[in-house]
């Protein structure tokens, strides 16, 4: 059965709908009140051109929160276990941000501008509220806003090569996690080696909007004979290299060290943070539960729309919360949440699938 979003004011379009339209968007989902792309010819065929060519992703749902004032660095310590001290001016940093009880109420990308200015490139969340509440309640001198800032993903092996067409080729010096602000007409963008697939690539943080469809036009001039194509983020590749969904495999109701983040969250003297001590006695008790690899028999399965009970003996032991038919290893991939006991390497399982029960075994790690 075919859905359909209905258009609203309150499901906004982004500075790149116009051109994502005209290439043949197959399918939308709702991410940040946003249309964010999911299919162009099929999952399958998607999944394969990342692979071996280069897509332009229109991926403006990952709003910007900004932090510009003042006390900017101590709020955005505030937010996050991950030692934000030593960062540069052009590094971009993945962090957890979680609540008084060290519970994940995002897992966003940071952009140093400065001290006094910073962006955080969000999941799906209203965590812009959480923010400016923080700011308000403490009264900190630093103003909390969304800015007008879209990105726009471009990903896949060929992308150092269409990226050297439209910026030049001080792109290629861009070290991972790392951005660089780059001429493109009479103006300019933060470009970061960063980007939400194992592929490589880039992201572009479009500054004022009426820039978006230009840049996007010429992508796609500057890609001919690179095979590009529009794109979006693939359920098939993201599973394979262990890329976590925020609000489908970890919610509020998981830690950061639930989710294989605890590289993120090492005590440090002197840091101070929300949630600290809640994270801190989770590390010294062990988690209760954890995020795999998981790979499940038979044939291909449907996509994951309710998680599915992960069991053993009998027994509950977890939930599969992600899921797809990976055509390069010839299984269902997926990522699961495992309670302690049962998440060792090698562990045999079943899944209730809504095709009815299928065998399945936690792998060493992920795909790619």
């Amino acid at each position: 059965m075919a859905h359909f979003i209905s258009p609203s004011r309150r499901v906004r379009d982004t500075p790149f709908t116009q051109g994502v339209e005209a290439a043949g968007v197959k399918a939308y989902t709702v991410y940040n009140r946003m249309l964010l792309p999911t299919v162009f010819e099929n999952v399958e065929f998607d999944y394969h051109h990342l692979k071996a060519h280069v897509q332009v992703w229109d991926v403006s749902v990952e709003r910007q929160v900004e932090l510009n004032g003042p006390d900017a660095a101590k709020l955005m310590q505030l937010l996050t276990p991950r030692d934000l001290r030593k960062m540069q001016s052009d590094q971009c940093y993945y962090m957890p941000i979680v609540d008084n009880e060290g519970k994940m109420l995002n897992d966003p990308l940071a952009i140093k501008h400065s001290d006094t200015r910073w962006w955080i490139s969000i999941a799906d969340s209203d965590l812009l509220f959480w923010v400016k509440g923080l700011a308000y309640g403490l009264g900190l001198e630093v103003n909390v806003f969304e800015p007008d800032v879209s990105p726009l993903a471009v990903q896949g092996p060929k992308s150092d090569e269409l990226m050297e067409r439209v910026f030049g080729s001080s792109v290629r010096d861009i070290r991972f996690f790392r951005q660089k602000r780059l001429a493109f007409a009479d103006t300019s963008f933060i470009v970061a080696r960063s980007g939400y697939s194992k592929q490589g690539g880039f992201e572009i943080y479009v500054e004022d909007g009426q820039y978006g469809m230009a840049l996007w036009d010429a992508l796609f001039k500057a890609g001919e004979g690179l095979n590009v194509r529009p794109g979006c983020p693939n359920l098939i590749e993201r599973i394979e290299g262990g890329l976590l969904s925020y609000g489908n495999d970890m919610t509020m109701e998981n830690t950061p060290l639930e989710c294989g983040l605890g590289k993120f969250c090492k005590p440090a003297e002197g840091l101070d943070h929300i949630g600290k001590e809640a994270l801190d006695l989770e590390a010294s008790k062990g988690s209760a539960r954890q995020i795999r690899a998981i790979s499940i028999h038979g044939a291909p399965l449907t996509p994951v729309r309710t998680s599915w009970p992960l069991m053993r003996n009998g027994l509950q032991v977890g939930q599969i919360t992600s899921a797809a038919w990976s055509p390069d290893f010839g299984t269902n991939v997926s990522i699961g949440m495992v309670d302690a006991g049962h998440w060792e390497a090698g562990t045999e399982l079943s899944v209730e699938t809504p095709e009815g029960p299928r065998e399945a075994r936690i792998e060493e790690g992920f795909w790619i």
